[in-house]
């Protein structure tokens, strides 16, 4: 069959839109997408829309699979036939914004399913590449290795690293001696490690790292960056700052998550109140308006508690205006996580009444700030005034209080009967969505499971959750996993039964033998339960 080079484009809602042949659910999220620069914005409304009407998830699975499926089209000005995935055929529009909203919802996703599609956004050989694609793919990809990057790559365009660079060598000018963090090379990196033993040989000084470009004065730019110098007496040790982690970046319902880095500094003057500012990725300084309601914003916290009434503080706006590490380094001047459990309570209900609502990064942050430390530090039951303000942040903010506070608590070598009734009475509440809800369980499977994750789980798997046959696979590979080391424990065998008898017409044949295998040396009192509910999943 001939076809013309100059057949002209088909419409987007055309039958011959490269999305056509995929299922209802699929096309119109695709067609959100393509809808204008906020399309991963109204493709997160199109899957809460979807969501709120029940029935079946939305198959993550099978629109990852139908993006690498390769299908021939007519490629170049001698219409030669190619074979190019679905991912490569989208609008460039289309293509950016789909990547934005994977990496908003990358906890719902499948590894073994975007992995693919991340490697055909990165082999792609058009002549003219998105550069902005290329770095939400490869930050999708950071996100799948622990935050890893690929190779060393900088997320960085070799344009976008010169401007920097210029930037940093006008700075400098400054006396301020800024540079572009590199990627060391192997020799220069041997060198380090050289000047760092010496460094730590009494009477040795440290010499400079490089040769590189010097400044109009004459000053060697270093090779990483140097904060708070230049004020500092001779003598005195260099704070050196490292990339250490970024919290997911958001901005509104644009959930861009971003993997954590590292980062060493001198330990602050200051004490316990500026302790949850040393993982700052960078010396930072709040933004002037900010600054100079710090004080009014401490007076005001040293009233709370006294009643729940009053209006919202027009300072608290102001957070709009911070970054992630912004508000950390807010946070930790306001000593937030010193709050009484009433004041945390009215601080709670005012940052909900925001408008509008913070972005889940800043949520994150604070989430980690008002109720980490203080989770952690419990030693009976959570006060109902806490158990209050952390279901009202959880049921606006699930993401955030997933990834901040779900994960580190359960890992945590501290976590004991506290903690673990607080978060078990968290998965009961009935203010947690079923997309929450989802969230929760993908967090707990990214886990390794100890006796208090049994517990939790099992308080979340009670509320039925609607789980995909992806996620049901693993929780049930990870089930049959803990069954020979869990033996005698009662949590353990309290989960097998929730999981038996809730879920029994998800339990494929082959996933009632690895139940079987896992069973058969249970010794608690439950074994008999056990054995009949297996017999109720035979064939």
């Amino acid at each position: 069959m001939a076809v013309s080079g100059a057949a002209p484009a088909p419409a987007e809602g055309a039958d011959s839109a490269p999305w056509a042949q995929l299922e209802a659910p699929a096309q119109l999220l695709l067609r959100a997408l393509q809808a204008g620069p906020d399309g991963a914005r109204r493709g997160l409304g199109l899957l809460r829309a979807l969501a709120s009407r029940g029935g079946e998830p939305f198959g993550w699975g099978r629109i990852l699979e139908a993006l690498c499926r390769e299908e021939p089209v007519v490629e170049g000005p001698d219409c030669r036939l190619e074979l190019k995935p679905l991912l490569l055929r989208l609008p460039p529009l289309c293509q950016r914004n789909l990547m934005s909203l994977l990496m908003a919802v990358r906890p719902l996703l499948p590894e073994n399913g975007l992995l693919p599609v991340l490697q055909i956004a990165q082999q792609n050989q058009s002549p003219d590449p998105d550069a902005w694609l290329w770095v939400l793919g490869e930050l999708l990809r950071r996100d799948l290795n622990g935050g890893v990057s690929t190779e060393g790559v900088s997320v960085l365009s070799k344009s976008c690293q010169g401007r920097l660079q210029g930037l940093c060598r006008r700075l400098g000018q400054g006396g301020r001696r800024l540079k572009l963090l590199q990627v060391p090379e192997p020799e220069e990196e041997e060198e380090e490690d050289k000047e760092d033993r010496d460094a730590q040989q009494p009477g040795k000084r440290r010499k400079g790292r490089e040769e590189g470009p010097t400044s109009p004065e004459g000053e060697c730019a270093p090779k990483k960056f140097r904060c708070l110098e230049g004020e500092e007496e001779e003598g005195q040790e260099e704070e050196r700052c490292e990339p250490e982690s970024l919290e997911p970046l958001a901005d509104g319902g644009d959930a861009l998550p971003i993997k954590n880095q590292s980062v060493r500094a001198k330990p602050s003057e200051a004490g316990q109140s500026l302790e949850a500012a040393k993982d700052l990725p960078e010396c930072l300084e709040l933004p002037k308006p900010v600054q100079d309601q710090v004080p009014r914003l401490q007076q005001l916290l040293k009233t709370l508690g006294e009643g729940l009434e009053g209006a919202l503080p027009v300072e608290l706006q102001l957070l709009h205006e911070c970054s992630p590490s912004q508000v950390d380094l807010l946070c930790a001047q306001l000593q937030l996580p010193q709050l009484s459990d009433p004041a945390l309570l009215q601080l709670c209900t005012w940052l909900l009444s925001l408008s509008p609502d913070l972005s889940l990064s800043n949520a994150t942050v604070l989430t980690k700030s008002l109720f980490l430390r203080r989770i952690l530090s419990l030693t009976s039951s959570a006060s109902r005034l806490l158990m209050t303000a952390l279901t009202a942040f959880c049921a606006k903010y699930a993401y955030p209080v997933c990834r901040a506070l779900l994960g580190p608590v359960l890992q945590a070598p501290g976590t004991g009967p506290a903690q673990t009734e607080l978060l078990c009475c968290l998965m009961k509440e009935e203010a947690l969505e079923p997309d929450a809800q989802v969230l929760m369980l993908g967090q707990i499977l990214e886990l390794p499971w100890k006796e208090e994750t049994f517990l939790v789980l099992q308080s979340l798997l009670e509320r039925q959750v609607e789980i995909t046959p992806e996620k049901f696979s693993v929780l049930m590979e990870k089930l049959c996993r803990e069954g020979p080391a869990a033996t005698t424990s009662m949590a353990y065998a309290k989960l097998m039964l929730t999981v038996m008898t809730k879920y029994q017409a998800s339990i494929t044949e082959i996933q009632r033998l690895g139940l079987a295998t896992a069973l058969e040396l249970n010794t608690t009192f439950l074994r008999k339960s056990l054995q009949a509910a297996l017999r109720h999943l035979g064939p």
